[in-house]
């Protein structure tokens, strides 16, 4: 065989095993869009790799989407312009799809509200919340949140900010949260990066239900996640959330996360270390703990659960395939409780031998436009 053709075929060859290998250690969400070369160039796709309670996000997509690009990373809370994040997140009507022309900082001076059929995708650029204000759904449905990295966010005095529809709203203080969900639903936070910011990293408050948190890397924090507004709001009941291979710590010290009332299935997350505990909740709660791997870190507490409050309706905490390094326990109690997923949000769980590599890039992922992510 000529040097050369013989040359070439061995190439194509290790680049053909090189894709296989990177496919096979990707999730079920991942292997959906990253294994297409031209992502970029049909960002749709990814509204149809959701999994979980959110199911797929059929809406963002389709007929009449508007693709708007963020190219000013400056942030006026009362008139945006075009060419600002806010502009597009808040004031545009009907379904949008936002992207970013460039890497960019972007510091909110009020928390950005986002309206229903929104797409915030930061693939293709290095784009971060950071410094101000984080990101609030309120009163809406259908809203991806990808590929961004959001970081220190501050707490804020009352002021004016503009609201979905253009109305100028008087708000209180905000809290610090780098997102925060409040009566809202079908949303899916997905490849993110978020951490060191005043109050919680997520919240998902007031109602909020059909939620899939998948991909995303929660590191260097105090109070991770919120599940449920808190111990009184009972229409936290109907809440159900999906957290799938997410990346917790390190340097994480509770609430990974702490639940409320509602139902939430835990899937296929790592968990590398926590100070406190990792899973918490109050009034009872239902979880579903199934192929996560929990490693205790040798200065914290062992104990991967935490119920903070006795009162309430029975505990129905149950661990399945889940796997516990370094004396890292896990306290059962009540009956299975399952998701009962339709067709469209289940989802086989993975080994927990493999959540290490099917975890290995959550986050925000630093891609080029031009390239496979």
């Amino acid at each position: 065989m000529n040097t050369t053709i013989s040359s070439k075929l061995t190439f194509y060859l290790l680049a053909l095993l090189l894709l296989l290998t990177n496919v096979s250690s990707m999730n079920i969400i991942d292997r959906c869009w990253r294994r297409h070369p031209n992502w970029a160039t049909n960002r749709q796709r990814l509204a149809v790799c959701s999994v979980g309670f959110a199911g797929k996000m059929r809406g963002n997509r389709g007929a009449g989407v508007r693709f708007y690009s963020v190219t000013d990373p400056r942030d006026d809370p009362i008139r945006p312009w075009p060419g600002t994040l806010r502009y597009g997140a808040t004031l545009l009507r009907g379904k949008v799809w936002i992207t970013f022309q460039k890497d960019m900082v972007i510091t909110l001076k009020r928390p950005l509200y986002v309206k229903s059929f929104t797409t915030i995708d930061g693939r293709g650029a290095n784009v971060q919340i950071a410094y101000g204000s984080g990101i609030v759904l309120q009163r809406v449905s259908n809203v991806i949140i990808h590929g961004l990295q959001i970081h220190n966010c501050r707490a804020q005095p009352n002021g004016p900010v503009v609201a979905p529809g253009g109305r100028i709203e008087q708000i209180g203080g905000a809290d610090g949260d780098a997102i925060r969900l409040v009566s809202a639903s079908k949303v899916w936070i997905d490849h993110n990066t978020l951490y060191n910011s005043n109050d919680g990293l997520l919240d998902v408050t007031r109602g909020s239900t059909a939620i899939t948190i998948s991909n995303n890397w929660f590191r260097d924090h105090d109070k991770v996640m919120l599940l449920g507004h808190d111990d009184g709001y009972v229409r936290d009941r109907k809440m159900r959330v999906t957290l799938a291979f997410n990346r917790f710590g390190p340097n994480c010290k509770q609430r990974m996360p702490r639940i409320r009332h509602g139902y939430a299935h835990i899937v296929n997350n790592f968990y590398d270390g926590w100070i406190d505990y990792a899973i918490g909740g109050s009034m009872g709660p239902s979880v579903k703990s199934q192929s996560n791997l929990f490693v205790a870190s040798s200065s914290t507490n062992k104990k991967v659960t935490s119920r903070i409050s006795s009162v309430g309706n029975s505990w129905n905490w149950r661990s399945v395939g889940d796997a516990f390094i370094n004396g890292a326990s896990f306290k059962q109690s009540g009956r299975w409780i399952r998701p009962r997923y339709s067709r469209e949000q289940s989802f086989r769980a993975e080994s927990v031998t493999r959540v290490r590599a099917l975890t290995r890039n959550a986050g925000a992922i630093l891609c080029s436009a031009r390239s496979r992510c």
